[in-house]
């Protein structure tokens, strides 16, 4: 806590924390050199990638009149205000700013009849997927149960449910919002059309949210799991999968992955044993003989043991030619990247243009590399220079996520809802410019 920033903010921070009490805030609250600080600074889980931060004021919020006080208090004080739930997609410290947590609010219902998930911005993918177990329902999540549902959804959200029921966000119904001057608002189809659409993708510059509806999709079982094979086949397979993949049914996901000295698939089909088996055959079979295969039926909430390969560099590419795919073998086998994992978008993530700003709808492939830049500088060379917001760690990088028209249209709703960017601790995306007055 050395800079300007961090001092002047903790010299405030007990006049920050009175306001915050005065305007209603009843759940715990932290200032530097209390017993419970260091912990409440961090989060649970930790951050990511090795962030350190230093609040004046950690405010642990417990219900949505809680947020509220919090943002007026930090509003009335002209102090920085960071938003967290989990912990997960946290990339800019929170030093000399009032760090608001949520990751209390973590209540979780389900309407069976209507298919929707009620959830709290502290709550998990684990727990939303417990929940709609009993009634055969599943929701849009990723694949660790350990991510928080809030910053997942707003800010796309790609699983194993995305090919036939769209990305995490699209499937966002209703959300109940703090918004930067301390309103309680809701969005919705019907209410708020253009805050719902910019929620919808571009994380949490339009509001503090404080409770999701989420839309389910009726999954009991799947048929699910990895093979693998001898690297020899690497280039083999991966030709099959980028001229196969196009042609799957929406029920099927599958991802290609080069790891060390193998490669696989990691698939998930909506559907039964044999449908699946038949489906998924022409892939395996270009893989040749599999060193290790465990494709099964398996419920849903197991469809977490499949694995995936950590973000550390992603990619978009709208074609992968073999010279690109014998780069990605290359990345691997001299030590640029541990692992390698290519999707195909495909099916319903491409169909929902208009709904949000979510994604390059229509960019097919993506490489998602475990490695260095430096390592992946290769493949990001012929890729197209887009992004997807829940794996780009650089904010300032943001735009990368949104297409041209969509970072100004998102810039234009930004100045309504938040035109001092008070909500600015994020992926920013800066409002735009008043428009000058006529002369």
């Amino acid at each position: 806590m050395t800079t300007l920033m961090s001092l002047a903010g903790t010299m405030q921070a007990p006049e920050v924390a009175k306001s915050a009490r005065q305007a209603g805030f009843r759940g715990p609250v932290q200032l530097p050199g209390d017993e419970g600080y260091d912990a409440a600074r961090m989060g649970f889980p930790a951050l990511p990638n090795g962030i350190e931060q230093f609040p004046a004021v950690v405010a642990e919020a417990l219900a949505a009149a809680d947020v509220r006080a919090a943002v007026l208090a930090a509003r009335a004080h002209r102090m920085p205000l960071a938003v967290q739930g989990t912990g997960h997609g946290t990339y800019v410290e929170c030093d000399g700013g009032l760090l608001l947590r949520t990751s209390r609010m973590d209540a979780v219902h389900i309407d069976p009849e209507r298919r929707i998930a009620r959830v709290g911005p502290g709550a998990v993918w684990g727990q939303v997927i417990a929940a709609a177990e009993p009634f055969g329902l599943a929701p849009p999540s990723g694949s660790h149960a350990a991510v928080g549902v809030a910053g997942y959804t707003l800010g796309g959200g790609i699983g194993w449910l995305a090919r036939k029921h769209g990305f995490g966000a699209d499937n966002l119904v209703r959300a109940e919002l703090v918004s930067a001057d301390g309103k309680i608002l809701t969005a919705s189809a019907g209410e708020r059309p253009d805050l719902f659409w910019a929620l919808r993708g571009a994380g949490r510059n339009f509001g503090v949210v404080t409770e999701l509806e989420i839309r389910l999709a009726p999954v009991a079982t799947v048929y699910g799991g990895t093979a693998f094979f001898g690297i020899e086949r690497a280039h083999a397979l991966l030709a099959a999968f980028r001229d196969l993949a196009p042609q799957h049914p929406d029920e099927l996901t599958v991802n290609a992955v080069i790891a060390g000295d193998r490669v696989g698939l990691r698939a998930v089909y909506l559907g039964d044993a044999e449908s699946g088996r038949r489906t998924l055959a022409p892939l395996l079979a270009a893989g040749g003989e599999p060193v290790e295969q465990s494709f099964r039926e398996m419920t849903y909430a197991e469809t977490e043991g499949i694995g995936s390969t950590a973000p550390r560099q992603f990619e978009l590419f709208a074609a992968l030619p073999d010279d690109v795919l014998a780069t990605a073998i290359r990345t691997v086998a001299s030590g640029g990247a541990d692992e390698i994992e290519v999707r195909h978008w495909g099916g319903a993530t491409t169909r929902a243009l208009g709904n949000g700003p979510v994604g390059h709808r229509h960019v097919p492939f993506s490489m998602t590399i475990a490695g260095t830049p430096a390592g992946a500088a290769p493949l990001a060379a012929r890729a197209t220079g887009g992004s997807f917001l829940n794996f780009l760690h650089d904010e300032s990088e943001t735009e990368r996520a949104y297409t041209r028209a969509d970072h100004a249209r998102l810039r234009e709703i930004k100045r309504r809802y938040d035109p001092e960017n008070q909500l600015g601790s994020t992926h920013n995306i800066a409002p735009a410019h008043a428009p000058a007055l006529a002369a």
